[in-house]
């Protein structure tokens, strides 16, 4: 049986989303380790398909009646153990509380057991002139099922 060639948006554990990458060469830096902003893309790509599966796209958010998007506003790294090319990382999402327009993620990336790097992330919900919006009723009624608190 064929299957069709799509990129998969990962998927839900509990309320956790987890997205499985691989780590190309393009990835890495000259000592063969993951570079540092590697790790921000992968978590980006997390927050983004963690999104999807929750039926918000960023395309749809944009075509809105009262457009918006999200700016990262804050994002805090620890990195404790490296990532080495051809491993397969797990980047683990959740999505933990709305608090006006912000909202507050807790992100992981694992190698097996391993957590390699640790993200707080914080972003805002936009108008296209860059101004701080609070999230629609639609917006907050796709993520609330996966969130640990709402304020």
């Amino acid at each position: 049986m064929n299957q069709p060639d799509t990129p998969t948006a990962g998927r839900f554990e509990g309320r956790e989303h987890r997205l499985p990458v691989r780590v190309y060469y393009e990835d890495t830096d000259f000592t063969g380790l993951v570079y540092h902003g590697s790790y921000v893309r992968y978590f980006e790509r997390g927050r983004s398909d963690c999104l999807r599966l929750m039926g918000i796209g960023h395309a749809e958010l944009l075509d809105g009646d009262r457009p918006m998007a999200f700016v990262v506003s804050k994002m805090g790294l620890s990195f404790l153990k490296p990532a080495r090319i051809d491993d397969q990382l797990l980047v683990r999402t959740r999505y933990d509380a709305i608090k006006g327009p912000r909202l507050l993620i807790s992100q992981a990336i694992t190698h097996g057991e391993d957590v390699l790097c640790r993200a707080a992330v914080e972003v805002v919900c936009i108008h296209m002139d860059g101004r701080p919006r609070r999230p629609t009723q639609t917006l907050r009624d796709r993520i609330g099922p996966w969130l640990a608190r709402e304020a």
